[in-house]
Order: C-alpha cells, then sequence, then structure tokens
C-alpha cells in the first residue's frame, strides 16, 4: 500500500475494495481516523456524482466496540460534502437493504461490519438502492477519490483508533428495528411457528435482539443463545463458524430446530433436533423443495458446493451453475439467469424474491417454512461427498497458475479420483483456502493435509 509521510505521520493513498466491500484490522489502515474521513469523502463524492443530488445514506452496524468510532470518522468524512447520514445502530447487514430499498427517502446503505471475523477487525460494506452491492467502476472510482482526498487534511486526527476507547453501549433505532421485522414477517403467515421448539445462536452479533423477536412473533419457543454482546465477544467460540454450542444446546433443551447467524447476519447455518449439522448446501436441497418459490429448474452455487448437492439437483431435474467464491458472484448469476435461488455452503442463501443478498434470519425461517410443510422435521437433504477444507495461513499472495505452485497443485490434483480439488484465497484474509473432495473420505484428508505442507513451505 502506498503511503505519503506528513509531519512524520504515514497516511495510506490508497484503499481496495475485496469480494465483500473494505476489511481489516482496526488501528491500521485503512481503519484510522484519518483514513475514514478521507473515505467518507469519497464515498459522499462517489453517491452524489452518481445520483446528481446530494443523497441520503442509512448507516448500521455490528456489535464491534470499534464501530461507534469508525462510524463517527466516517460521518465527518459525509458531512463534509453535505451529504445526510442516518444511524440506525446494531442491526444485520440484509436490514441495510431491506430498509433502504423499501424506505423511500435513502438512496444508499453503509454496513460497518466484519461479519464472521474476530472482534478486532472490522470491515465497510456500501449498498445502492438501485443496484445491491457495488459494481467494479463504483468501487473503482471511490478508490480514486479517496486518493484524491489522501493530502495534508486531516493530519491532526491521525492516530489509530484504540478499540477500547470506545464504551460500547448496544444501540438500535426502534422504528428502523421495527420496519425490518415487518418487512420479513410480511412473507409468512402467522403463527407459523406455533408451539416449535428452537434454539438461535445470535454470535453476539448483529441478530442478538431482532432474531428472537421475529421467531417469537410468528409463534415458536425460542432459546436463545450467545445474546450478550460486550463489543468484544462478537463470533467468539458461537455463530455459524461455531456450531458446538448449538448442537449442545438444541439436545439439552429438546429443541425442534436449531439455527445459527454469523456476526453480520447474512449467514445460517442449521441444527436438527439430533445435532446434526446442516450447512448451506442442505439448506438449498431442502429450500427447492419448497412448494412456493418459482423457477426452481436452476440453482446457482459456487466452486465450494458439494458433489453430492449436485447429484441431488440431478435426481430432480434441477441444473446446478457454479460461481467463484462470494455471495455478490452467486446474486449476479441469479441476476444473469433471471433466477430465483442460489448461496453458498458457509451459509449465505438468496432468496430473489426477498432481497438481493443473503438474510440469515429470512433464509431460517423459508427453511422452517419448507421443513413444516414437507413434514421434514429431520431436514433430510442430500448424501454430501466427504469434504475436507483446511485454511492455510500465509505471508504472501502468488500466482498459484504459474511455476512451482502449479506444478504442487496439478501433482496432488492427480491423486484424488472420484472428487474435485480446489485450491484459492480468501478474499478477506491472508491465507489459502484448500478444499478436497472425493468419495473416499481418508483420500480426501490425505490428499489436502499433503498438499497444505507443500504449498505452505514454498509460499511462505
Amino acid at each position: 500500500m502506498n503511503k505519503q509521510s506528513i509531519l512524520g505521520v504515514d497516511v495510506t493513498k490508497e484503499i481496495r475494495f475485496g469480494t465483500d466491500g473494505i476489511r481489516g484490522e482496526v488501528g491500521h489502515e485503512p481503519f484510522t481516523s484519518n483514513s475514514l474521513i478521507n473515505l467518507g469523502k469519497a464515498i459522499a463524492t462517489w453517491g452524489s456524482q452518481k445520483r446528481g443530488y446530494s443523497p441520503k445514506f442509512l448507516i448500521i452496524n455490528d456489535t464491534r466496540i470499534s464501530c461507534e468510532n469508525i462510524k463517527k470518522f466516517l460521518r465527518i468524512g459525509l458531512d463534509s460534502d453535505n451529504v445526510k447520514s442516518v444511524d440506525g445502530g446494531i442491526l444485520p447487514t440484509p436490514a441495510c437493504l431491506a430498509l433502504i430499498k423499501n424506505c423511500k427517502n435513502f438512496d444508499f446503505g453503509i454496513v460497518i461490519s466484519a461479519s464472521h471475523n474476530k472482534f478486532s477487525d472490522n470491515g465497510i460494506k456500501i449498498f445502492d438502492k438501485n443496484s445491491f452491492k457495488l459494481n467494479e467502476d463504483d468501487e473503482k472510482l471511490i478508490e480514486k477519490l479517496f486518493s484524491q482526498f489522501a493530502t495534508y487534511e486531516n493530519t491532526d486526527s491521525n492516530k489509530n483508533i484504540d478499540s477500547n476507547e470506545t464504551k460500547f453501549v448496544p444501540y438500535t433505532d426502534k422504528e428502523f428495528k421495527e420496519l425490518y421485522k415487518q418487512n420479513i414477517l410480511s412473507f409468512f403467515k402467522p403463527n407459523l411457528l406455533a408451539n416449535v421448539k428452537i434454539t438461535l445462536d445470535c454470535a453476539n452479533g448483529a441478530t442478538y435482539k431482532v432474531a428472537p423477536e421475529i421467531f417469537e412473533a410468528l409463534g415458536a419457543k425460542v432459546n436463545s443463545i450467545a445474546i450478550d454482546p460486550t463489543g468484544l465477544n462478537i463470533n467468539e467460540n458461537c455463530g455459524a463458524l461455531h456450531l458446538e454450542r448449538l448442537q449442545k444446546s438444541v439436545i439439552e433443551n429438546k429443541s425442534d430446530f436449531g439455527f445459527a447467524f454469523d456476526g453480520d447476519g447474512d449467514r445460517v447455518m442449521a441444527v436438527n433436533r439430533f445435532g446434526e449439522i446442516k450447512n448451506g448446501d442442505d439448506i438449498l436441497a431442502i429450500l427447492s423443495t419448497h412448494p412456493h418459490i418459482d423457477n426452481i429448474k436452476k440453482i446457482v452455487g459456487t466452486i465450494m458446493t458439494n458433489h453430492g448437492f449436485l447429484v441431488f439437483l440431478q435426481n430432480n431435474n434441477i441444473e446446478l451453475i457454479r460461481t467463484p467464491v462470494g455471495d455478490k458472484y452467486v446474486m449476479a448469476k441469479i441476476e444473469e439467469e433471471n433466477l430465483e435461488l442460489g448461496g453458498e455452503a458457509s451459509g449465505h442463501i438468496i432468496i430473489k424474491k426477498y432481497l438481493s443478498t443473503g438474510d440469515g434470519i429470512f433464509a431460517a425461517l423459508k427453511t422452517l417454512e419448507a421443513a413444516l410443510i414437507n413434514k421434514n422435521f429431520e431436514l433430510k437433504s442430500f448424501e454430501k461427498y466427504p469434504q475436507v477444507i483446511l485454511n492455510v495461513p500465509i505471508k504472501a499472495k502468488h500466482n498459484l497458475s504459474q511455476g512451482v505452485f502449479a506444478e504442487i497443485i496439478n501433482k496432488h490434483q492427480k491423486k484424488i479420483i472420484n472428487g474435485r480439488l480446489i485450491v484459492r484465497y480468501s478474499g478477506t484474509e491472508n491465507l489459502l483456502r484448500i478444499m478436497t473432495e472425493d468419495k473416499s473420505a481418508d483420500l480426501a484428508k490425505s490428499v489436502a493435509n499433503s498438499l497444505a505442507l507443500d504449498l505452505q513451505k514454498v509460499l511462505n
């Protein structure tokens, strides 16, 4: 990242959008006060140019302790261009898009969240009311404008944001929370979940208050866990990436179903009454049997979608379309093919009739609706191919299609007999992700471990 030195202070001159907005460690660029102010200015200028007038932004956030400081400095930048912004407080990421779509006064939305990451990270996502997530041209213009604003201004504000310098006080605007709730409830019959016992793991994150309220409004008997955010415990041994606590709670409380959301609420994972995990592929399989979801001739998955799901769909005369990993790629393909349903094994589930992004709460409710209609109380789906996924820490990202990297990958690819091998970089972290899939679980595990060791040696 290029930097310029001003009075002995390093100020970043560049930002880069990743697969899901801008993300990084708080206190490091671009999550310092000066850069956040410049980013606010860039977003304001971009929005004004795109609309031709001074637009209005809705800003929401998850439960990280750093959110209030990030919001404060972003709004300083937004205000400098006379752009209006409204603070919606703690709400799930999909609530932002739902609200700006249904509230005519808003043009854009900003979400401050690092999703499933640890509390010391944070991120910024931008939604356009008319086009969902930003396109590449939008992102490039904001990056360019940021570089232009990274001059001699605000140097007295250029200090690291200390995660502990703001006292954590959970805050949600009641009006916006109620609008989001009522929008979701409008898609379901009253008392849909009457006398159904459900355990919800809210990851100490953005769904901690609104999710239980929505399920209870539909008649469910709700047992909620991980609903005590401290600003520091988001995703900590809970939520969609850590399902052990949910499994245990479902069994101990004799719940009929369990669902876990991630920190910002756009992912969901399920657990049946026996504590068996059902991931995003299982949820898509269950949703493919929903009688009220139209046009399910094709379903969009990703390169990580289990081969067993492909076989399941083929047996039901449904085509699977694969995309790169990332819900924005899934949504782009849904739009291109004019489809209704798609998602990722990680739990991003997009139901286009509702919203152009994943909403963990809505997906969970729609899954329950399908299960109740079809009397699928055990959330049966399909037989998975054994799959091994490894996350390998790395220092640098090199081109895996060239040189010794390609040779190592090709050597291991030949060992896979009845399955697939996928190697890719994380779009948000310094991680190499390896996935092996084969009818033989032992072979999939052996190849994944051997490949990880060989690649780690040369990448580090």
